[in-house]
């Protein structure tokens, strides 16, 4: 399945305890035997994301997510297989051993990245001394005009790029071959000739969760017919919709101190504005409209994000869709309400670090910032504008999360309008509800309805009885059932192999049988879904639909047989081979007959 030997995956995932890696990402609280927290994959108020730390994996009851450590590290980081176990496995000090061709290409794979952060690492030193050589004076005197201290330029490794030419030779000079130097994104190439991407610009490194150099930004010094910001191309390294400015220091924040909020803006100075004055819990989106890897990495940091444009407001109703994402991830999302014409940066300046708190106290849910901005485009005084607005509200309200909340903002409505609260309410109702929250977790669809025939819920009951060791199974013996899915078959095996070895059955190692996003993974998904609180259900109740779940996969096994009889029968010529044949389906017959009756 992976390339990687079986055994080196059992002993890593025994070193790697799943609870204290979840533990890294999210607060899990203790119920019974097992951990419990909101899923990190769909959108939920009330935990039913369990973690069962005796079987050493986790299942969501709400959106069927499941898997190990391995696959929840390879969701938790966006990373596939290989990449997740190399994450543990460096977590555990131990090393992953591959085949030669997987090696081969692992080595290369790995040069490759380590030589161009190499490169970018070296580029931020070239940059941050081109700052302080004496030549750069254009860039200290911008440096010098928004008023960032050598304290905060060090922190956040600010630099310059005096022209266009000397980044390439400088590479070059470092034994650097050209094609990792343009790969590496710092350099481009036109006509044959190298020059530096970011060539005359103020110099911001872009440098990731693990205190990697990936990317740059840079910033014009005077008015040109192109753009006043770019960012490095994406790379091996580096993709911009991945990534987010500060997360470096937002992580090194977390370290110290539990984070309640933190606050998202635009670009790399209003989060080193906000930084310099004590709000160092920002990141900057850098452009780009926000996406759910950015929604997801945030999330490892808080469950409240306070969206801080521009307050022009272009920029937030451009990124409509952007905080929907983050809802959806889960997020509670508000908008921070800025003077007009202002962004993060200006108030800070001009008003101070207390006039900015203001503005975040006055934070909007983001329901509440829609009604206002959907307000905005509209001139209540003329009958046209405001039905168009009473229909537009109307539907935002509708996505309201509870009845208490669309009935405060159906009366917010009545008072702007002037429109009574039962009209708006029968308006409301007379539209049909919007469609539940999107999962996540890699574009997982929301749960799939369950359309499995009474066979299949059947096996699932009898397998999952064996699995989570249920009190009516002790003295029974899973060899004597017969099971017609493949996927069931695989996990009786499983269970009778541990049986015969008297060894613990350790649910984690299912998650080997078979690959994830297929078919038989999302049967094992189902499976796991009666074990809810992994506490199987005991007692008469559960003993007796046990008992009848065998009888009709007895059942159900002797009709297949019956089936295959028959269909023999009728395409036999031989008179001695009908004969055996209708034996054959006479003595079925009667084992079926003689089920019936013991039942």
């Amino acid at each position: 399945m992976s390339g990687i030997d079986q055994e080196f995956l059992r002993t890593l995932k025994e070193k790697v305890n799943i609870v204290d890696v979840a533990g890294g990402y999210f607060s899990l609280e203790k119920r019974g035997g097992s951990y419990w927290a909101c899923c990190p994959f769909h959108h939920e108020k009330t935990p039913s994301f369990a973690i069962n730390e005796g079987g050493q994996f986790y299942h969501c009851f709400g959106c069927g997510a499941s898997g190990d450590v391995i696959r929840f590290v390879s969701e938790m980081e966006s990373v596939d297989f290989i990449e997740s176990v190399k994450l543990l496995a460096a977590r555990a000090n131990m090393e992953v051993p591959l085949s030669d061709d997987d090696s081969r290409k692992t080595a290369e794979q790995k040069r490759k990245k380590d030589t161009l952060l190499a490169i970018l690492n070296d580029c931020a030193h070239f940059y941050l001394n081109n700052l302080n050589s004496g030549k750069a004076d254009a860039h200290i005197e911008y440096i010098l005009s928004r008023k960032i201290p050598a304290n905060i330029v060090r922190t956040f490794g600010l630099g310059a790029s005096l022209n266009y030419t000397d980044l390439p030779k400088f590479l070059l000079a470092k034994g650097y071959s050209k094609q990792d130097i343009l790969d590496s994104g710092t350099v481009n190439e036109a006509d044959g000739r190298l020059t530096d991407a970011q060539g005359g610009r103020l110099i911001y490194p872009i440098i990731n969760a693990y205190n990697e150099v990936i990317a740059f930004g840079g910033r014009l010094l005077k008015k040109a017919n192109f753009a006043k910001y770019v960012n490095t191309r994406d790379t091996l390294i580096f993709n911009k919709r991945k990534n987010l400015y500060n997360i470096n220091l937002l992580k090194k924040l977390k370290r110290s101190t539990a984070i309640s909020e933190v606050i998202m803006v635009e670009g790399y100075m209003d989060v080193i504005s906000l930084y310099q004055a004590g709000f160092k819990n920002v990141v900057a989106s850098m452009g780009t409209s926000l996406t759910q890897d950015q929604a997801r990495l945030v999330k490892r940091y808080t469950d409240t994000v306070l969206i801080s444009y521009d307050g022009d407001s272009a920029g937030q109703k451009a990124n409509m869709r952007g905080l929907d994402i983050l809802k959806d991830e889960g997020l509670n999302v508000k908008v921070v309400p800025l003077p007009e014409g202002y962004d993060p940066d200006d108030v800070i300046k001009k008003s101070g670090a207390d006039e900015y708190r203001k503005c975040l106290d006055r934070a909007m849910p983001l329901i509440d910032y829609k009604l206002a901005s959907a307000k905005g485009a509209y001139d209540l005084e003329k009958t046209e504008d405001k039905r168009r607005y009473i229909g537009e509200a109307l539907s935002i309200i509708r996505s309201a999360e509870s009845e208490t909340e669309r009935e405060d903002l159906l009366k917010t409505l009545r008072n702007e309008t002037g429109i009574s609260y039962e009209s708006l309410k029968r308006d409301l109702e007379s539209k049909p509800q919007p469609p539940p929250p999107a999962m996540k977790g890699g574009d997982k669809p929301e749960k799939k309805k369950d359309v499995a025939d009474a066979i299949k819920k059947a096996s699932r009951f009898v397998v999952a009885s064996f699995l989570f060791s249920a009190d009516y199974v002790k003295d029974k013996d899973i060899s004597d059932i017969v099971f017609s899915d493949d996927i069931h078959a695989i996990i009786a095996k499983y269970i009778r192999s541990k049986k015969l070895m008297e060894e613990d059955i350790r649910l984690s190692e299912l998650f080997e049988f078979f690959d994830a996003n297929t078919p038989e993974y999302e049967e094992l998904e189902r499976i796991l879904d009666y074990s809810e609180g992994f506490g199987f259900e005991s007692g008469e109740v559960a003993a007796k639909y046990f008992d009848d779940c065998v009888t009709q996969l007895k059942l159900h096994e002797i009709n297949r047989k019956i089936e295959r009889e028959t269909k023999r029968l009728l395409s036999a010529d031989d008179i001695k081979e009908r004969a055996e044949i209708a034996a054959n389906i006479n003595e079925l017959t009667k084992q079926k007959d003689k089920i019936k009756t013991e039942k």
